[in-house]
């Protein structure tokens, strides 16, 4: 005789409203299971459903990646966000396309997916404040977590109607439901609750494990006993993210918001600083992700606001009904008039931290900044980095010779010059004074060595002419690659070896390029 639970996985999977996966979806958690799938089948699987490629490449270019240039192309942005992020973001949108279900049911469609949203982004940026993770994967995982709802409520409504009116009396008895009662009511109505459903259709659907178990497992992170370190990180971020979407769905805000902060210590070691960064920047996040994803949210205020608003309801439950809406809508546009101006200055603030002003090239801070996402990149996806530090000649005597408006053309020509060399992915930072750097991402070191040799020929070719005299400028430059992912990799050892092979290329003579080979008794390779 079959369980209970066996009998509603039967419903369930028989049932003509159960969501499917649509066909290139399928195609590619088939293709990315294989180890010998590469970068190119998976952006030619992708660009065979143009619909899809285009909101790809949205997503992609959008500041929710914040990449300093345009992504042109599938084969491009499959290239820079690698296997598992574009899995992520092709899961996400198959998921976003299943849509509400127009029925007469107690289950909010609406608020569903509105919750689904604030749990992706906020599992994202949970795992962006911790190291050798994958903040995409979460943000699929987060967005996944409750799927068993939605099936639910779409194969059998009326069943999960009784489970949800039990809740509903619970909440109007003054008692209000939490996730531990609504797995309870729903093992006692169905034998199976959301997230053991959640997990039993993505199992059949070929998810990875990474994205899984944190359906399974993400309102009870602990149970998880798995030695996989990234599914476990994935669980933690799951979960943390429903703590978070509690603080904007509850009555109880600010029992979530401490909740939230113990458990993410506790769970994931985030330091005080990490869980302000994601409490402050959440509601942001989550109404960009809207626009980038096509889905249609109600205002989302921010998580200081809707904490400021609990404080304020419980210092005026004594006043009168209205001295209580006087005081709240001045509150409120008091608070609408500060946010936005701190928002003006924040944007402005943000530019100009990351912009050399003299070159209009990205400044040291920015390229600090951007090595490390580079590093964590090359980690995840287990490719090659390579680094450039160029280095003007004997910069000083255009400066002491001809002045130092002179001096800063030259700069600034320079950048103009070399910035049409690089690819678009690129990156090129003003290092300090006259040296500047070149990261290139998923670059080994012949093709390093191909860029540095362009850009030392094209400096030396071209005539720097400021309209009142022609100067002669050329270059040295010193190269490294690594793979984070697979050497005894340390990232100041990394800029140390590209600063000591461009010591050797000013060395041998200047105008000519250096590459970092670590051997015991050869070290230099100059070319010119």
């Amino acid at each position: 005789m079959a369980s209970a639970s066996e009998t509603v996985l039967n419903e369930v999977f028989s049932s003509k409203d159960l969501p499917t996966l649509p066909l290139i979806a399928s195609k590619l958690l088939v293709l990315t299971a294989q180890e010998e799938a590469t970068l190119t089948d998976i952006a030619g699987l992708i660009a065979q459903d143009m619909a899809l490629s285009a909101k790809i490449l949205r997503v992609a270019n959008s500041s929710f990646y914040s990449f300093p240039q345009q992504i042109a192309s599938i084969n491009q942005a499959v290239s820079i966000l690698g296997m598992n992020a574009v899995r992520s973001l092709v899961l996400s949108f198959s998921f976003l396309a299943m849509g509400n279900k127009k029925r007469q049911t107690l289950f909010d469609f609406e608020r569903f997916w509105e919750r689904s949203l604030v749990e992706a982004v906020g599992a994202r940026l949970i795992l962006d404040q911790v190291a050798n993770s994958d903040p995409e994967e979460a943000f699929t995982c987060g967005l996944l977590q409750n799927i068993g709802q939605l099936i639910y409520a779409v194969t059998l409504p009326a069943q999960y109607d009784d489970v949800l009116q039990k809740a509903r009396i619970i909440n109007d008895a003054g008692n209000v439901t939490s996730v531990h009662d609504e797995e309870r009511l729903e093992q006692e109505a169905l034998g199976i609750s959301h997230a053991e459903l959640g997990y039993e259709i993505a199992k059949s659907w070929g998810f990875p494990e990474n994205l899984l178990f944190p359906i399974k497992f993400h309102h009870q992170p602990l149970a998880y006993r798995g030695g996989n370190h990234r599914c476990k990180q994935n669980i933690r971020a799951a979960y943390l993210a429903g703590l978070l979407s509690n603080i904007f769905y509850s009555d109880e805000p600010e029992r979530y918001h401490k909740q939230f902060r113990t458990e993410a210590k506790q769970l994931l070691g985030l330091k005080v600083l990490s869980i302000n960064t994601v409490l402050k920047t959440i509601d942001g996040g989550i109404d960009q992700s809207a626009r980038y994803f096509g889905i249609k949210i109600n205002p989302v205020k921010s998580v200081a606001e809707i904490l400021q608003e609990a404080n304020l309801r419980l210092s005026l439950i004594n006043l009168s009904y209205e001295e209580m809406n006087r005081e709240l809508i001045k509150s409120k546009m008091e608070l609408e008039r500060l946010t936005e101006e701190l928002s003006q200055k924040n944007r402005l603030l943000e530019n100009l931290a990351n912009i050399d002003g003299l070159t209009e090239v990205s400044n040291h801070r920015f390229f600090q900044h951007f090595l490390d996402s580079e590093i964590n990149r090359a980690i995840r996806n287990d490719r090659p980095l390579s680094l450039l530090l160029a280095d003007i000649d004997h910069f000083k005597k255009f400066n002491d010779t001809y002045g130092h408006q002179t001096g800063d053309f030259i700069l600034k020509e320079f950048c103009r010059i070399t910035k049409e060399v690089i690819r678009e992915y690129d990156l090129l930072a003003r290092y300090g004074g006259e040296e500047f750097a070149y990261v290139l991402p998923e670059t080994s070191q012949e093709e390093a060595q191909i860029v540095a040799e362009k850009l030392r020929k094209t400096v030396e070719e071209v005539t720097f002419d400021d309209g009142r005299q022609s100067y002669h400028v050329t270059i040295s430059i010193g190269v490294a690659t690594a793979r984070p992912g697979v050497e005894d990799f340390s990232k100041n050892d990394f800029i140390g070896a590209a600063d000591e092979a461009l010591y050797e290329a000013k060395n041998g003579g200047r105008n000519r390029i250096a590459l970092y080979t670590p051997k015991k008794k050869k070290k230099w390779s100059l070319f010119k």
